[in-house]
């Protein structure tokens, strides 16, 4: 049965931008954005990395092929200068960008006399290895497995700008000791945990906060009712504590001053307006500031280093002379095989799909692969795609999205410029990867997919049934799970599961917010839990839940109201969205059959896959059998 997802309340996006505002976290640490920069010439770039003396703790990234075939597909060639240009049709304008602002650092460091030698990458790998307290080949490890980058890129796109730039900027980065105590503050400070409620019309907002400062403990109940920010109003209004020097000043200066059980005053925010209920103040964590000043500054610096960055580019953009020929019909005819040039040193098409390739050749690959397989399935079967497909395809992608006319229709002109605006590419580029294997794979499917009775009464008890408020706690063994258990059992109140999820639940969010949850419905794709949470009454605790290596804790708080409509009353609804649902399932299984019966050799990834061989359900059977030892 396909996941039944309830309909997303079009006011959602604007109400998440007011809990930004409300409550933003702060992200401390991290480098200048991974490849944010290349180099493209030998001079600029670090000095190649010495070999080091003990082997990775991890299967060595295959070196780049060195012959023009990147790929195999049932027999069937991908050439490097094809996949170069089709990594420059995706990421061209993108990469050109880094390649610009690169070139630039080059220049200006040239001018200035500064140079980035070997030793202060290596001391930087050391350093940032240590920050996140792992050793070396850990760190430069998990930057592959993390983020796809391997060493040399991490030295050559991310480190020599870095510390080029630390460089020049270095009178800009000075961390005063204010700085470091609002950092401080932010982090470790007191905090105010709080409920939330946001509504567009000040009218309403008003009338609310009258209502509820007579009656603050009707606050949760509200929220679910009237707030248009879906994901607080779930669980009651709940948000993240609010700490100081983050969010919207005027909201945390309401929010500290709230005594518990109080209600603020309607705040405008944009266009707007919320009503804060305190439910408790955090107290300070009790970390001492000289223990964490280094890490506090750091991530201040770094921050600061963003902003200097920006500002640089820009300074260094408006003094030097840049050709964007690229882009220019009339340069490219002009200076053939010339995609741009920085103060008369040219950036040629070479250099572009080379770097192209580079960052983008495995993921630009895989699409290629996709494509190749379904193109050879539809000649298989003798099966085409049109224009009037991919027209259908089209029209069906605007009216999900809301994209339609006066009458009702599908907007396709307006769809045909949103969509790949939206996806960063061009129209041909759109179609092709994205109209045109969604448009094969329905032909592929279609005749498959059907929506049975089961599936719509299914679906109405996700969508219009009752749910099961419950709290929950998320733990990572059986052993800690089985204390925690006990610990509960021991004091059966909601407010000690609350201080109980706050000390050891492993999910952010419900640690955060005492283990509150969005309510649990039946048939939303988590039978484990929802086979429990339905089974508990009001303030029952649950048993220890495995999904899958988790382990999960549940306290009922009671159950929702069903809403108050007829299977018939929404059956023109439901049945057009459990049949997309369905279909797009269907899509992905047709499509995960179609690669696993081919045979492909990738060379830039260095993996080979053979064709996996169909089973008959008897010889699936008796292979289980063989497997676990059953006895039929």
């Amino acid at each position: 049965m396909a996941r039944m997802d309830a309909v997303v309340d079009p006011r959602v996006v604007r109400s998440r931008r007011l809990v930004m505002a409300v409550v933003t976290i702060a992200v401390v640490g991290g480098a200048i954005a991974v490849r944010s920069f290349s180099t493209p010439t030998a001079e600029a770039q670090a000095p190649g990395a010495q070999t080091a003396a003990a082997p990775p703790a991890r299967p060595a990234r295959p070196a780049a092929p060195q012959h023009d075939v990147m790929a195999i597909v049932n027999g069937q060639d991908v050439s490097r200068p094809a996949l170069a240009q089709a990594c420059v049709e995706r990421f061209g304008e993108d990469v050109l960008e880094a390649l610009v602002n690169k070139r630039l650092i080059e220049h200006h460091c040239r001018n200035r006399g500064i140079t980035i030698t070997q030793d202060e990458i290596e001391a930087e790998i050391d350093r940032m290895a240590k920050r996140f307290k792992l050793g070396r080949e850990q760190w430069l490890g998990l930057l592959q497995d993390e983020r796809g980058v391997t060493a040399e890129e991490y030295k050559r796109d991310i480190l020599w700008p870095t510390l080029a730039l630390r460089r020049l900027a270095a009178e800009d980065l000075v961390v005063s000791d204010e700085e470091i105590q609002k950092a401080y503050e932010s982090r470790y400070g007191a905090a105010v945990q709080v409920r939330l409620i946001v509504v567009e019309n000040q009218q309403l907002a008003e009338q609310l906060q009258r209502q509820l400062t007579a009656s603050p403990d009707d606050f949760a109940r509200v929220a679910m009712q009237k707030s248009v920010d879906v994901n607080s109003a779930s669980i009651g209004g709940l948000i993240q504590p609010i700490r100081p020097h983050i969010g919207e000043p005027t909201v945390e200066r309401a929010a500290f001053a709230l005594q518990p059980g109080q209600v603020s005053k309607v705040l405008p925010v944009g266009e707007q307006f919320a009503i804060l209920k305190c439910e408790s103040h955090l107290p300070p964590r009790k970390v001492a500031p000289a223990a964490v000043r280094s890490e506090l500054e750091e991530g201040i610096r770094e921050e600061k280093l963003r902003v200097v960055a920006a500002g640089l580019f820009e300074k260094l953009q408006n003094a030097a002379t840049i050709k964007n020929v690229y882009n220019d019909p009339q340069l490219s005819q002009a200076m053939p095989g010339v995609v741009a040039t920085v103060n008369g040193e040219s950036i040629t098409m070479l250099e572009l799909g080379k770097e192209c390739l580079a960052r983008h050749g495995e993921e630009v690959l895989d699409g290629h692969v996709s494509r190749m397989l379904l193109e050879q399935e539809l000649k298989k079967l003798n099966v085409t795609v049109g224009n009037d497909d991919l027209r259908a395809e089209m029209a069906h992608a605007a009216t999900l999205a809301g994209v339609t006319t006066q009458d009702g229709q599908p907007d396709l002109a307006k769809w045909a410029k949103m969509a790949p605006e939206e996806q960063g590419v061009s129209y041909e580029v759109y179609v092709r990867d994205s109209v045109w294997p969604s448009a094969a794979l329905k032909k592929l499917t279609r005749d498959k997919v059907q929506v049975t009775e089961d599936d719509m009464n299914k679906g109405f008890e996700a969508n219009f049934g009752e749910r099961v408020r419950v709290r929950a706690i998320v733990l990572g063994e059986m052993r800690r799970a089985q204390e925690v258990w006990d610990k509960a059992r021991a004091n059966d109140s909601m407010e000690m599961f609350g201080k109980l999820a706050e000390e050891y639940s492993i999910e952010p969010t419900s640690r955060a917010l005492s283990g509150e949850v969005p309510p649990l419905r039946k048939f939303g794709g988590q039978p484990q839990l929802e086979e429990v949470a339905f089974k508990l009454a009001a303030g029952e605790l649950s048993g220890i839940v495995q999904v899958g290596d988790k382990f999960v804790i549940l306290k009922c708080e009671g159950r929702t109201k069903p809403v108050e409509v007829t299977p018939a009353e929404v059956r023109d609804t439901l049945y057009p969205d459990l049949y997309e649902k369905k279909m797009r399932i269907a899509m992905a299984e047709r499509y995960e059959e179609i690669r696993k019966s081919a045979r492909i050799d990738n060379y830039l990834a260095g993996t080979t896959q053979a064709p996996v061989a169909k089973q008959s359900a008897e010889a699936r059977r008796d292979t289980k059998v063989r497997q676990t030892g059953a006895v039929r």
